[in-house]
């Protein structure tokens, strides 16, 4: 073998790598949607996410694949269709197959996360199978196919504009024809939007992690097309310095913007950034992806806000901002900074001398292939609604698609569920009574505590459809138990940190035992203004508490009270409550004792 048969044989083998490493990249996918959308809806998305490869592969076996890889028809338009992958096997291009086939996939993985949520499973299957038969194989076609647009000259080398401005697109359209999930909005009698809400996703370690496989495989995503040493270098240098300097300029523009650097928006800088690099990775030096990853910074913070509070479509994975605004920059950088420097490039940008020619034929190929997707999945989209129906339900948006779609009551089994749609919860006191929707209602309305010091509180209107409760003097009641001795339960709301100091001083006055229950909740104001993906969070976020329980009849209640006063005292919003109850009877299983008998420990 000489050097030359070596090379092929390396490269080759690195091709089909880089294909799997773009195949787990489904995997990041998977996480980054989940960790940004609510566990109703975890499972939903996972299966999304399993059947965008899985009939993606069916579709660009049938037809995708001859559309994009096929001989040329109609002047570069499309590539005929053909069965060679059945009638000569022995002789099909088996890598080139199965290397587009990942990228098919990858474009149809990115509409998911923009409608996540409220779009039917069944309507879902049918527009990504489009995608992947038709949309994608096509213009794909145009560029890597010897299309059309490869034959004057536009350079998109691993999809800034095939895969990210067409995901992207086809993400931006279905969402507005869908419209927001329940409860991102409040509108007036008028139907204008008043605010947006910020609907938190469920894990953003999930979110996270989808985030460094994405990063991870996008070394394949970008590299694998290398057919030289020093152009797989070159390309991950600017595949690493891109998407860092886009999270490191997002993270100082959240900093600086909303008092504290914003973790969604920082993970969705990083995939702007390796999204806006893609095109041009090969053809630029460290500068040129240095400002290509600075710009990409800026533009995820400015996409989300200007969706949400602009164009009022609800997006709650970011994946315009991250792929379509960033595809289509990643796409013109190519025609301002590519350089020849660059291994196996032998074209200038604008701003390395070029002049505009290359930068033109960027904005022609990127404005055919926009067209193109807009037009054909606005036709595909009118369709499924009009016939059966893009969205899901009301009620089965609020229950969530989980169980809805898929009959599975939880993605997590083993953990305790913070329930808030559908159920409510209703407060009484002094017979009044206070009914207080979830955040996943389409009204939001929130109950809440404000502690005047002396006591049981009632439901008074306030401001904005809102409630506050106001204290009143407790009036105590003396009850006691069968053989006579007053009984007394006293319940405590406290900050998780807490637990250990309370129970320290509570067992110090000889208090027995304790109940001791994790649980989420909300006061009147709400702990802190918090800010996610951009967005003023402090009207029902949940915030983790420890509930803990002592029923006392030896140890002075007043004695518990100041013990706890003294543990949990910080003089910060969120210290707690402590609620009093009087107890008709306590009966120990084992022996039969009731009372105050009940509630003594044994000394062995």
């Amino acid at each position: 073998m000489n050097i030359s048969e070596v090379n092929s044989v390396v490269f080759g083998v690195w091709f089909l790598i880089g294909a799997a490493l773009v195949f787990f990249m489904q995997c990041g996918f998977a996480m980054v949607e989940s960790g940004f959308t609510r566990a109703k809806n975890a499972g939903n998305i996972i299966m999304k996410n399993l059947m965008d490869f899985c009939i993606g592969t069916v579709c660009f076996i049938l037809i995708g694949g001859g559309l994009l890889l096929g001989e040329n028809a109609f002047f570069g338009f499309l590539g005929k269709p053909n069965f060679q992958i059945f009638t000569n096997f022995s002789n099909y291009d088996w890598s080139a197959f199965v290397f587009n086939l990942v990228f098919c996939a990858t474009a149809a993985t990115i509409v998911s996360g923009a409608m996540a949520e409220r779009t039917r499973f069944l309507s879902y299957c049918i527009y990504s199978a489009v995608i992947s038969a038709v949309i994608y194989p096509i213009e794909a076609h145009w560029v890597w196919g010897d299309g059309w647009l490869v034959n004057k000259g536009f350079i998109d080398f691993a999809g800034s504009c095939c895969i990210h401005t067409v995901g992207g697109v086809c993400a931006l359209i279905g969402a507005k024809i869908e419209g927001p999930r329940i409860g991102k909005f409040s509108y007036d009698e008028k139907g204008k939007v008043t605010k947006v809400h910020a609907i938190l996703g469920h894990s953003l370690p999930l979110g996270a992690l989808g985030c460094f496989i994405l990063w991870f495989g996008w070394y394949g995503f970008n590299g694998a097309a290398a057919t030289s040493l020093d152009q797989l270098g070159s390309i991950f240098v600017t595949t690493t310095i891109a998407p860092a300097v886009a999270t490191f300029v997002c993270l100082i523009f959240t900093w600086i913007k909303f008092g504290k650097p914003d973790v969604s928006m920082c993970l969705n800088a990083s995939l702007a950034g390796l999204v806006a690099i893609t095109a041009g990775c090969h053809a630029m030096d460290a500068t040129g992806a240095l400002v290509t990853g600075v710009v990409a910074g800026l533009l995820v913070p400015f996409g989300v806000w200007f969706l949400d509070n602009k164009l009022h479509i609800d997006d709650p994975v970011g994946a315009c901002a991250v792929h379509l605004l960033n595809g289509i920059w990643g796409t013109l950088a190519v025609g301002l900074f590519a350089t020849d420097t660059a291994p196996e490039n032998t074209v200038n940008g604008l701003f390395y001398g070029g002049g505009f020619k290359l930068l033109g034929i960027q904005v022609i190929g990127l404005l055919a292939v926009i067209a193109w997707t807009a037009v054909t999945i606005t036709i595909t989209f009118v369709i499924i609604n009009k016939t059966l129906g893009l969205r899901a339900t009301e009620e089965e948006e609020i229950l969530g698609l989980d169980i809805t779609e898929h009959n599975l009551l939880t993605s997590y089994s083993d953990f305790m569920p913070s329930v808030k749609s559908i159920q409510k919860t209703l407060y009484y006191s002094d017979k009044v009574g206070l009914d207080v929707s979830g955040s996943d209602m389409p009204e939001i309305k929130t109950a809440a505590i404000v502690d005047t010091g002396d006591g049981v509180h009632t439901p008074q209107k306030t401001t904005e459809g809102s409630s506050t409760y106001v204290a009143k003097p407790v009036q105590v009641r003396t009850t006691t138990g069968s053989d006579g001795h007053k009984l007394t339960k006293i319940s405590v709301i406290c900050k998780p940190e807490k637990l250990q100091e309370l129970q320290y001083a509570w067992s110090k006055i000889g208090v027995l035992g304790i109940t001791v229950t994790q649980v989420m909740g909300y006061g009147t104001q709400k702990g802190r203004v918090s800010y996610y993906r951009g967005v003023k969070s402090d009207e029902t976020t949940l915030r983790p508490k420890m509930k803990v329980e002592a029923v006392v009849s030896k140890v002075p209640v007043e004695d518990m009270v100041e013990a706890a006063k003294s543990a949990l005292y910080t003089g910060s919003i969120g210290d707690g409550k402590m609620f009093i109850y009087d107890v008709e009877d306590v009966v120990k299983v084992r022996t039969g004792e009731t009372g105050y008998d009940a509630l003594q420990g044994e000394v062995e």
